[in-house]
């Protein structure tokens, strides 16, 4: 298995940045694709993005594509979310998760991810 340790949220304005990062345990990091969700009150935990083993490939949920960045730096087991020009309604508590199963492509249902982290808050005042 895999545990997984977010940080980085707190409390921005609109237009402001963040970067959230999300260590990992367990397993060799470098053999597994990683993803970031999010989940407002009331509402299902959606997909954000998710990057492959090497970090060649990465993809984006459409409501965040071109202000979010997914990385990673397998050396510190370590991936990134870095969000710029955050809107309201990127508040959320924010997972990280690990899908051992795949390291390239792969669904981007919750379900396909086995292992997850405790989140950490976004919050983005206008």
């Amino acid at each position: 298995q895999v545990q997984l340790v977010e940080s980085g949220g707190g409390l921005v304005q609109a237009g402001d940045s963040l970067r959230l990062s999300c260590a990992a345990s367990g397993r060799a990091f470098s053999t597994y694709r990683m993803g970031w969700f999010r989940q407002a009150p009331g509402k299902e935990r959606e997909f954000v993005a998710a990057i492959s083993w090497t970090g060649g490939s990465t993809s984006y949920a459409d409501s965040v594509k071109g202000r979010f960045t997914i990385s990673r730096e397998n050396a510190k087991s370590t991936v990134y979310l870095q969000m710029n020009n955050l809107k309201p309604e990127d508040t959320a508590a924010y997972y990280c998760a690990a899908d051992i199963t795949r390291g390239y492509f792969g669904p981007t249902a919750p379900q396909a991810f086995g292992s997850w982290g405790q989140g950490t808050q976004v919050t983005v005042s206008s």
